[in-house]
């Protein structure tokens, strides 16, 4: 299908990059098959594997493919903040797209963005992308999530202008280069580990309206390749995402851990009526969170994992909150300063 776009548009593409070997060459082939791209600016983040010689093949075969190298992060700045604030500073463009190098774009996808765009009147337009799962924990853990934010971050509330409620997806996140600036682009939240939602944040703030949705037919993303990124990139965001401070944690649990039924499973010995009444009312859950599933656009199938799911949830929630509360935590080889007010 084809999107129409004023053709004075163009897109700048913008593309932090650590440690990326794996899927770099992917995420720039599908940004340099957009026609309305028109630049693609990829940070190295100082990588310590093969990113920059997959970076260097591609240049030979992209002409409007850059490639900066960072230095030392300053201090105040998340690594990936300071690297696209970087690529922001060279971008030509009249939106920039701000992307992940883990991302297939769909064909299509930039321009279906600048239609809704022009449809909404928003100056930033984001998107959830398909999520790719390989493992039991990816699909465990990861719809789980998603389905957790749909509720805090719901895309109907978000795209009100009434709402004081702002979110974006940094995986993709187009903005209008001038709303950007006249935010203060990523400077404004250097620090801010949830750069994507504190962006969105500001933006409405200044009027800027916003069009969140779903990111099926857009972009498709694997976001960890191994359990110990993801554990370790839920636990630097997870805490925050539900609200912070110990009684949203509280709540959070409370909502999504099934006690009745757990209980009356350790009652079971007792008496056999009890395990009856355990199995009914799991089973009542796997029904709910297979609806629920079928709502976000995930295959209701993942609800085979609901168990292990709600286990592995309130596992790295709570061990999100234990490193907030000890006030540091790791991502990609770097520690960040955080408190229970990040």
């Amino acid at each position: 299908m084809n999107f129409p776009t004023r053709a004075a548009m163009t897109v700048s593409a913008i593309v932090p990059a650590r440690n990326e070997e794996a899927t770099i060459v992917s995420a720039v082939e599908s940004l340099a098959a957009q026609p309305e791209i028109n630049e693609i600016i990829v940070v190295n983040d100082q990588s310590s594997d093969g990113t920059a010689a997959q970076l260097k093949h591609l240049a030979a075969l992209h002409a409007h493919l850059q490639i900066l190298e960072t230095s030392k992060v300053p201090r105040g700045w998340v690594g990936k903040n300071y690297a696209v604030c970087l690529g922001a500073a060279l971008a030509t463009g009249d939106w920039l797209l701000f992307t992940d190098a883990d991302g297939v774009h769909l064909p299509g996808s930039t321009a279906r963005a600048l239609a809704d765009a022009a449809a909404s009147g928003a100056g930033l337009v984001s998107y959830s992308p398909e999520q790719e799962m390989h493992t039991w924990w990816e699909r465990a853990l990861i719809p789980f999530i998603y389905t957790r934010l749909s509720q805090k971050f719901s895309f109907d509330v978000v795209n009100d202008p009434e709402s004081p409620i702002a979110a974006a997806n940094g995986q993709y996140l187009l903005i209008r280069r001038e709303d950007y600036e006249r935010i203060g682009g990523h400077a404004a939240v250097a620090g801010d580990l949830l750069e994507d939602v504190a962006l969105a944040r500001l933006a409405k703030q200044a009027g800027v309206r916003l069009r969140f949705a779903s990111g099926f037919g857009i972009m498709r993303v694997r976001m960890y390749r191994t359990f110990r990124s993801m554990w370790e990139g839920w636990a630097k965001n997870l805490f925050p995402l539900m609200g912070g401070g110990t009684r949203a944690v509280g709540r959070e649990l409370r909502g999504v851990v099934p006690w009745i039924p757990l209980l009356l499973l350790l009652l079971t010995p007792l008496h056999r009526i009890w395990g009856v009444l355990a199995v009914a009312l799991l089973a009542g859950r796997h029904a709910a969170y297979a609806a629920t599933l079928r709502r976000n656009r995930f295959p209701v199938s993942l609800a085979l994992y609901y168990v292990p799911g709600v286990a592995l949830y309130a596992a790295v929630l709570l061990t999100s909150e234990w490193r907030y509360a000890r006030g540091q935590v790791s991502w990609k080889g770097r520690e960040y300063p955080v408190n229970r007010d990040s």
